[in-house]
């Protein structure tokens, strides 16, 4: 515990910036509405865009990714967790000032830019930050804590919302976000690390006295972070054990984007979902996840094991997925909610395993690209889920079957289940990759 609580400044930077950008997430909808289609229910446009908004913020963050992990590396997690946590303020607080057509559109353009960057880069470093400071066999249950301090952060900010107006939500947003990096900046030490663990951004050069005569020297160090194909390739080579959680983590991924990519728009065929349903169901999902993190996974992993908590967590997905696929009746849909309670040991287990097959010089570099395989799957999920959504909802149907993407994304889901099943335990190899990390100058 002592360990765990060397992390409080690092979760309570988490939870300060997911309650800014969570809360925001059930008014952008109605803001976006207002903006291109006032005064209609339904607006062709407001989907086209956002569609196309997603898929580039992924395509953008599939480069990214592996970037910020190895930059990350070379100059510190604090030092790349100040750029997207600073860049998120500045969409939030255009809204927060007016939401007009021009303003949104504003909006728009700088979220995709700063998404690129910042979608999924703080969780990513904050995934390096713990693998940094915690021991191997922590790991999980710390991983599982951080994911739970997001639950936490979800529910508070969907339930803020329902009591702020929108314009009120906007400010809040962006205060909280400020807030967060201001706490980030003050309180969040570096990882300083002994033996496996990171080191203070100072390079050796400095440590020996030593000032480097040579400029293109330091440049072309900064090049070499640069990663490319051939360094993917090489770390999925470095391990079976890495290679099979790439893959998990790509199809987990795939039938999470398309399950929140189709589920809203089949609840509301199916049943006549409203917004308050929809807020029901999200705040139910993240309240049960919030628990099982932060109570269960830290007593279950040492137990069980990341390996088979992964595989338990994959076959509660997969079967709450089939379960709204088939849903009979109006309260399906919530008890299906409940399955978050196992769900959610996923991700985490996912990233403990990754961080135990490469040493503590690459801890940004392999959740950076475990980050950038999710981006992916971010990008090819709708194309694949969306259509068949939409023809299955409406009367062009093959077949009547209004849950039948829910059902194909459950499928996707159930191969995540059958890869994981062997991943077997194998000794972390980290430790035999123990080396010099000191990071470079910022």
């Amino acid at each position: 515990m002592e360990k765990l609580s060397g992390l409080s400044h690092l979760f309570m930077t988490i939870f300060l910036h997911n309650f800014a950008t969570f809360m925001v997430i059930p008014a952008i909808t109605d803001v976006t509405m207002a903006a291109l289609c006032p005064g209609r229910d339904e607006c062709s446009l407001a989907i086209y865009i956002s569609g196309f908004q997603q898929a580039i913020i992924g395509l953008g963050s599939l480069v990214m990714m592996p970037l910020v992990g190895n930059l990350s590396d070379k100059y510190g997690r604090k030092a790349l967790l100040t750029v997207p946590m600073t860049l998120t303020i500045i969409p939030l607080a255009i809204l927060a000032y007016s939401r007009k057509r021009s303003l949104f559109y504003a909006y728009y353009v700088l979220k995709i830019l700063t998404a690129m960057f910042c979608e999924g880069s703080v969780h990513c470093l904050a995934l390096a930050y713990v693998a940094d400071n915690v021991p191997e066999g922590r790991r999980a249950s710390a991983f599982g804590i951080l994911s739970g301090i997001g639950s936490c952060a979800f529910v508070c900010g969907t339930l803020s919302t329902r009591f702020l107006s929108t314009a009120s939500t906007f400010q809040v947003a962006t205060a909280m976000a400020i807030l967060s990096a201001v706490y980030m900046r003050i309180f969040l030490p570096d990882s300083i690390i002994t033996d496996n663990l990171s080191t203070p951004i100072i390079s050796k050069g400095k440590l020996d006295g030593i000032v480097n005569p040579d400029e293109s020297d330091k440049k072309m160090q900064m090049f070499k972070t640069m990663p490319s194909i051939v360094d993917m390739l090489v770390l999925l080579k470095s391990s079976l054990t890495f290679s099979q959680a790439a893959i998990v983590s790509f199809f987990s991924n795939l039938a999470d984007v398309g399950l929140h990519a189709s589920l809203l728009y089949y609840l509301k065929a199916r049943f006549h979902f409203n917004k308050d349903q929809f807020a029901d169901l999200m705040v139910i999902t993240g309240v049960a996840g919030t628990i099982s993190q932060l109570l269960l996974m830290p007593i279950l992993a040492p137990a069980l094991g990341e390996e088979r908590l992964l595989s338990i967590g994959l076959f509660f997905n997969c079967a709450h997925m089939i379960f709204y696929s088939v849903a009979w009746s109006v309260w399906v849909p919530y008890a299906a909610a409940m399955f978050s309670l196992f769900y959610v040991f996923s991700q985490p287990c996912i990233r403990s395993i990754v961080s135990k097959q490469v040493g503590p010089c690459e801890q940004g570099k392999a959740q950076g690209f475990i980050s950038g395989i999710g981006s992916f799957a971010n990008v090819a999920s709708p194309l694949v889920f969306s259509p068949l959504t939409a023809l299955f909802l409406s009367e062009r149907a093959p077949f009547y079957f209004p849950g039948f993407s829910i059902m194909c994304v459950g499928f996707a889901s159930m191969i995540a289940f059958v890869q994981s099943l062997m991943i077997r335990a194998v000794p972390p190899i980290s430790s035999q990759r123990v080396g010099n990390c000191n990071y470079m100058e910022a």
